[in-house]
């Protein structure tokens, strides 16, 4: 577990580090191609202004999103908040802010930088579905995913992510329509000749750069589900009690409105629900999901009870 926090926590600084380097990057090549010192400065105040952003701001910007709202210390939520302060002082860690989705919908998840600025997000249909153990066992999931870090690393990705795929169109909108080009390449023939390898770069950096940072997106969020889901139960003493749970939320045939492709991976099931969620996909649709099978993270979960 130690482990996986310190990976969590130098993944979170690398990715911000390769961000600022690619927008920095990037402006630099356009800046170069255009003849326009401007376009570098823009791209330095954009990396630094949005990895600042996405690290002390990402959290609020999901919870908005997801359309939550704080919910205070009494009835009808003393009860949520009770089982929240419980599981927090097992856990170690401080009371995450308690917030409430209005859709009927059984779905939850955490978000935050670290421990002492997290927050958990559950909807209206989590409450009314789940009985205690299971919603139990669903808060100390969430509360995992804080004592981990991996809400710092999800909700900064959040972020990045779609800054990557914007940053990508910006750079083929701009080379396709090749504005403000350097004269001295476009008079000649070697000139041309690298305008077209830029513009070919430009494509394969606008369809390929958001697909891999996708694709890293998810396969961190596959890998940190099942690591929660141990330490979820670990903390309960009941595995049982997760694994319930996980099967209604995944039964439960109503998606989530509220729900989009940059914040599915953040909810402890994926919150959109089509027949594909029945099974049959093949391996390389696999490799875009925001979580793993839930049928395997319940059997995981019940060969923790049988040992």
């Amino acid at each position: 577990m130690y482990k996986q926090i310190d990976s969590n926590k130098f993944r979170t600084s690398l990715l911000i580090f390769v961000f600022i380097i690619f927008v920095i990057g990037v402006g630099y090549i356009l800046s170069w191609y255009f003849n326009n010192q401007l376009i570098l400065v823009i791209a330095v105040i954009v990396a630094l202004v949005q990895s600042l952003v996405s690290y002390y701001y990402s959290d609020s910007i999901a919870l908005a999103v997801s359309g939550a709202q704080e919910v205070a210390r009494k009835e009808p939520f003393l009860e949520l908040h009770r089982l929240v302060e419980n599981l927090s002082i097992t856990a170690g860690l401080p009371k995450p802010r308690i917030y409430l989705i209005n859709d009927s919908a059984p779905n939850a998840f955490a978000t935050g930088r670290d421990p002492q600025h997290a927050a958990l997000a559950v909807t209206t249909g989590l409450m009314d579905k789940l009985n205690k153990t299971e919603l139990e066992g669903v808060v100390a999931h969430e509360m995992s995913h804080i004592g981990n870090y991996d809400i710092r690393l999800m909700t900064v990705v959040v972020v990045l992510v779609g800054v990557v795929a914007l940053l990508s169109d910006f750079f083929m909108r701009w080379t396709w329509f090749g504005g403000g080009r350097r004269n001295n390449d476009s008079n000649s023939e070697g000139g041309g000749q690298l305008q077209a390898i830029i513009l070919i770069v430009a494509i394969v950096l606008a369809i390929l750069a958001p697909i891999i940072a996708t694709m890293i997106q998810l396969a961190i969020s596959r890998k940190r589900e099942f690591l929660a889901d141990a330490s979820g139960a670990l903390l309960t003493r009941y595995p049982e009690g997760l694994a319930s749970a996980l099967e209604k939320i995944s039964k439960d045939r109503e998606p989530l409105e509220v729900a989009n492709k940059a914040t599915a991976h953040l909810y402890i099931s994926s919150p959109f629900k089509d027949k594909d969620d029945e099974g049959g996909r093949g391996w390389l649709a696999g490799m875009f999901e925001t979580h793993p099978p839930v049928e395997e993270r319940v059997k995981r979960l019940r060969e923790m009870i049988s040992k």
